[in-house]
């Protein structure tokens, strides 16, 4: 399956260890973390580097990874990149499963979302979902 996790900065190591464990059961992960890592340089201004291509080019990778994967994964607590990427996904109709976290912050859209409690879940739908799409 091609998956697209979206989370946030803080949530770095979590998201690196899931498309790691993802990865080992031959899936594809679009790796934003690995694609744009520009948050993590010292020095780094956002507000210049948004109007930069670099940027650009981040974006168009993140939103592709958000409406043309089989399966998007939000990792949470996160914030309104992630937030916008469910609703992309939700509106490309691609299936989205979320790691349940203590201070999560979604109102009502978290309808959009099939929750889960622990990673090993998460990894447990993923292998649900791709026995079932190749029935």
């Amino acid at each position: 399956m091609k998956i697209y996790i979206a989370s946030s900065w803080k949530n770095q190591h979590a998201v690196e260890m899931l498309t790691e464990l993802l990865r080992s059961k031959g899936h594809y992960v679009h790796s934003w973390v690995e694609n744009c890592n520009k948050e993590q340089q010292q020095g780094f201004d956002f507000e210049e580097w948004v109007k930069s291509k670099e940027a650009g080019l981040c974006f168009e990778f993140d939103t592709m990874g958000a409406t043309q994967s089989d399966l998007l994964i939000y990792i949470g607590p996160a914030g309104k990149d992630a937030a916008a990427e469910i609703g992309a996904a939700w509106a490309s109709k691609i299936p989205i499963i979320g790691l349940y976290a203590k201070g999560e912050d979604f109102g009502l859209m978290r309808k959009m979302i099939q929750w889960y409690g622990r990673y090993s879940d998460i990894i447990q739908a993923v292998e649900d979902m791709h026995i079932t799409n190749h029935v």
